[in-house]
């Protein structure tokens, strides 16, 4: 076996330009051109609106600086996952992948996939929610649960499986569609934000019309953001700000995704540094700035009622009429696939990692002839193709139309308190590890120590606390699903040692 080929049978072949075009190709999805209307509504102020993008910024950039110390100490498959089995034991480390196998990374995926097919109904209108295969309405599961599939669903699992298979055939080739769709869609962005400061700034933009800070100026109130909220004032207003976070938070984070390839970086110890604090950097900086382009261009109304929140599609329309408006779908659906396509390299090296610690499907544990773990990949595929099948079902009160949402966006929403959980746990690892391990080779020690790691934990902790105070069922449910990952662990342990 050669040195470049680990024992683990993955191949160190992802240079400095690969790693970091990970990072940036991981993080940069359909969130940025979506989202920023929901936290608008929440916040009601441009002030607020570029605090919450900065805030989730200043958060990805102190876990960046503090995983990357991790992530050079032990560059290995799994990432996070390792850091987690290090410093707390195997059952933590399960709980990680576990949640991540259920939920955060597939159904990351499927949310991905059917926003690159939502897009892809701006050019095709025969892909759509609506138009549904084999049957005329979506079948009833009862307690708000119904299953479907839609051309817009079939769109999806089409796109998964295409970048499953890609990805089953070597590092190189995923590497190639990586790199190409991240500079791709890192131009369209940059695109956007230079459009945006040069030629927005109009009488009737937010930036000029709108009261920066004062959002009961801007006609907003906690009742109408958050309705049936006790609180006034500003008390009300700070709560619901940590709300308006969640979105800006999810655009941002699956920057740890390159970690979860550490035995596949050549020289870990520079590369997966340059990779965190490159890649995060840039996409934090660009995502500031886009916001600043939306609030340059649309009134502070207009991004807040975008037409099904496609905040970058307005943007554009607004500049350039409705070829701006299809070449902003068109850049979207590019950003979606090479996102999608991040994820799903990334993912499968955690459930390879547990597998061969005898914590997964013992197949999973396989490397195929390209030196990758191609059973870890079909096994991420399946699951995240059946996520996109069931949906919820809601009916509006004031037209009794019922509306089918989709199952993981709700998943996603139980997720994010966890999520955050255990963004803090993976910043406490560096600490416990400085205990536990001091003589450890360290190839990079984090920057700012302890106090970067203590500022990071304190900003995750707030939100965590305001989370779990605002939405305490939808936090609850979150920490259940996590838990859901008790038993299995032990069911794994148990037939490992019989």
């Amino acid at each position: 076996m050669s040195d470049s080929q680990s024992q683990s049978g993955l191949v160190r072949a992802l240079g400095p330009v690969d790693a970091t075009m990970i990072v940036i190709g991981s993080m940069i999805g359909s969130g940025i051109f979506i989202t920023s209307a929901e936290s608008a509504r929440l916040s009601g102020a441009p002030g607020w609106l570029l605090l919450a993008w900065v805030i989730a910024g200043l958060l990805t950039m102190t876990g960046a600086l503090c995983c990357s110390e991790l992530a050079t100490m032990m560059p290995r498959a799994g990432g996070v996952y390792v850091f987690f089995r290090e410093a707390y034991g195997p059952a933590m480390g399960f709980l990680y992948g576990w949640t991540l196998f259920l939920v955060v990374q597939t159904g990351t995926i499927a949310a991905v996939a059917i926003a690159f097919a939502k897009f892809l109904g701006v050019f095709v209108s025969a892909v759509s929610p609506d138009n549904y295969l084999f049957i005329k309405q979506p079948i009833s599961l009862g307690g708000g649960y119904a299953v479907s599939l839609s051309t817009q669903q079939l769109v999806a699992i089409a796109l998964v499986a295409l970048l499953t298979w890609t990805n089953t055939r070597g590092l190189k080739l995923g590497t190639l569609v990586q790199n190409t769709f991240t500079f791709a869609k890192t131009a369209a962005l940059i695109g956007v934000v230079v459009v945006g400061l040069f030629l927005g700034w109009s009488a009737t933009s937010a930036a000029r019309t709108s009261a920066w800070w004062d959002s009961w100026a801007n006609g907003w109130s906690p009742q109408i953001a958050q309705p049936g909220f006790k609180f006034v004032g500003g008390l009300a207003l700070v709560l619901i700000f940590g709300k308006s976070m969640v979105g800006p938070l999810f655009a941002q984070t699956a920057w740890t995704n390159v970690t979860f390839l550490g035995s596949e970086v050549r020289d870990p110890g520079r590369n997966l540094v340059r990779a965190l604090l490159i890649g995060s950097g840039i996409v934090v900086t660009l995502y500031v700035l886009a916001n600043v382009s939306y609030l340059a261009f649309l009134s502070f109304p207009e991004i807040q009622h975008a037409p099904q929140d496609r905040v970058a599609v307005a943007a554009m329309n607004s500049a350039f009429g409705n070829p701006g408006a299809m070449c902003m779908a068109a850049a979207i659906m590019i950003s979606t696939f090479g996102c999608d396509n991040g994820l799903i390299l990334a993912g499968a090296r955690v459930y390879f990692a547990m597998a061969r610690d005898r914590l997964f499907f013992k197949r999973v544990a396989t490397t195929n002839r390209n030196h990758v773990p191609a059973a870890a990949l079909v096994a991420q595929g399946i699951w995240t193709a059946l996520l996109t099948l069931p949906r919820t079902v809601t009916t509006n009160e004031a037209t009794h139309q019922v509306v089918y949402g989709n199952v993981y966006t709700q998943l996603l929403e139980y997720i994010v308190s966890a999520d955050l959980i255990f963004y803090l746990l993976m910043v406490l690892a560096l600490i416990v590890l400085r205990r536990k391990a001091p003589a450890a080779d360290r190839p990079y020690r984090t920057w700012g120590y302890p106090i970067v790691p203590i500022l990071s934990m304190l900003l995750a902790a707030l939100l965590i606390v305001d989370l779990a105070f605002l939405a305490p069922t939808t936090s609850g449910i979150g920490i259940l699903i996590v838990l859901t990952g008790v038993p299995v662990y032990f069911f794994w342990r148990r037939s490992a040692h019989a």
